[in-house]
Parts: C-alpha cells; structure tokens; sequence
C-alpha cells in the first residue's frame, strides 16, 4: 500500500512539470556584435530548486550533460560552445561531485559567416534537469534563430 501511495504521490507531482513543459524554458537569440562576429545565445531557465548539468562532467555513469548541436550550414561555421562558470557541488543520488547551472544561465555559440547576407542557424540543446529528490528524463528543444 505504501508503495502504491508514494508512486501515485511521484507521478502526481511529475505530472503538472511534464505537461507545462517541465521547470526549463529555453529562450535563443543571435546577436551581432560591432565587428561582425555572431554569437548565438542560448538561455535557460530553471524553476527555483531545479538545475541542468554543465556541457562536460567528471564521469559517464551518472546524469547526462547538456548538449547544443549547430546544424551545418554553407552560410556559416560554429565554433566551440561557451557556457558560463556552473556551480559545483558533491550529489548524493549519483555520488559524485557534478557542476551544473541553476536559475538562469547563458551558453555561447559562436559564428563565423562564410557567406554575405541573413543567415537561419538551426540546432538543439539536450538537457536533463533535476532537483534535489528526482530527474525528469532527458528532454530535446529544437532552436532556429534568424541573423540579418
């Protein structure tokens, strides 16, 4: 009974974050600075007590990290992702210590235009976001912004 009291309790709390979308929204902009070099911004926003990993972490067999692909183009070339300095701290449930970011945070991807003119740059951010009881599975958010 037990049991079945605390999986209905999980899934009545997971349920109302998979239906709205869950505690992260992503927002993506492409920004042009003075001398012509685009960056693609991509920022994440997590609910308070909520957080997603860094891009690297220190082993394979715990959470994932996230992930930001750049579809290839003939109009441009990305470079390596910049995220900013995440938090780090020793987790229990993995039994590791993880970096990751929480509230809000901003990746980099930077451009070089091989071409004149607008250009779309399209790709994905994978991401797992977790408190500090559970992990939502991981989840994959397509991204096209547009550079003038």
């Amino acid at each position: 009974m037990l049991r079945a009291l605390s999986l209905f309790a999980t899934t009545f709390l997971l349920v109302p974050a998979l239906l709205a979308g869950g505690p992260v929204t992503w927002g993506f902009e492409a920004v042009t600075g003075a001398d012509g070099q685009v960056q693609v911004l991509l920022k994440a926003t997590c609910e308070e007590g909520w957080h997603i990993y860094a891009l690297t972490l220190p082993r394979d067999d715990g959470p994932l990290p996230t992930a930001i692909r750049v579809g290839s183009s003939e109009s441009y070339e990305s470079g390596a992702v910049v995220e900013q300095t995440p938090e780090a701290a020793y987790d229990p449930n993995f039994e590791m210590d993880l970096r990751f970011h929480s509230d809000t945070s901003v990746f980099t991807v930077p451009l070089k235009r091989l071409k004149t003119g607008p250009l779309t740059v399209t790709g994905e951010v994978e991401y797992m976001a977790c408190n500090d009881k559970t992990c939502l599975p991981p989840k994959v958010v397509p991204f096209s912004v547009t550079v003038p």
